[in-house]
């Protein structure tokens, strides 16, 4: 006779085992801009997905340029492990005071997060905002290093505009690395830091930009 194999436990509460903080960090939410107040959370340990970015919505499985952005906690080195994870103790490092989708999110029912999702994302605004002079050359930044200018700029065109097109986005480029140069050199700013301030470098969404759907799609949920 076969023996009967053992059904897995089932969950219906958390364990803390980590497997969510493993799989990335979270998005921020409004009601989490105390966490960064407070200095739970260090605007070193973040990035933003900028407008018009490309991003894998968790929720619709799909991954589309983003309508507003999103600021995330960065992972460890090259994997996807929240940065705030301490595998050695196999905790998070600020349980008591984790972001909102943290605390919404059971591995067993994710509706509750689901509702959330998309709902009240904190932005750049709602933390340096009031900065004097630093929101300025964000608001900058990414007025001349608009994604969805990248994204148009990348469509099919024109055979005759191609050169046009090539030399405006080398130019968006060369800003984006000159900016984050100058930024580094005159504020002093920790060069982790750069990453929320003006998101990733566009050297380095390019690709993700080239896979996008054309320009006038839908857009992402995220």
């Amino acid at each position: 006779m076969q023996a009967m194999q053992a059904k897995p436990p089932r969950i219906d509460a958390c364990t803390r085992c980590g497997a969510c903080c493993r799989a990335g960090g979270p998005a921020l939410h409004r009601e989490d801009r105390q966490l960064i107040v407070a200095g739970h959370i260090h605007t070193r340990d973040l990035y933003t997905i900028r407008r018009g970015e490309m991003a894998y919505d968790q929720i619709r499985g799909v991954a589309q340029p983003t309508r507003a952005d999103i600021i995330k906690i960065k992972g460890q080195g090259r994997s996807w492990t929240c940065r705030l994870f301490d595998a050695a103790a196999g905790a998070c490092r600020i349980y008591a005071e984790r972001p909102l989708e943290c605390r919404l999110l059971e591995c067993w029912n994710t509706d509750r997060l689901a509702r959330a999702y998309a709902r009240g994302r904190l932005t750049r605004r709602d933390v340096i905002g009031e900065i004097q002079g630093v929101w300025a050359v964000v608001e900058e930044h990414q007025r001349r290093c608009d994604h969805r200018r990248v994204l148009k700029l990348l469509a099919p065109g024109p055979d005759g505009r191609a050169e046009r097109r090539r030399r405006e986005l080398a130019a968006m480029v060369r800003y984006d690395e000159e900016l984050r140069a100058r930024v580094l050199a005159r504020i002093g700013l920790e060069a982790e830091m750069l990453d929320f301030l003006f998101g990733r470098p566009l050297r380095r969404t390019l690709p993700g930009l080239k896979a996008a759907p054309a320009p006038g799609g839908a857009p992402a949920g995220v």
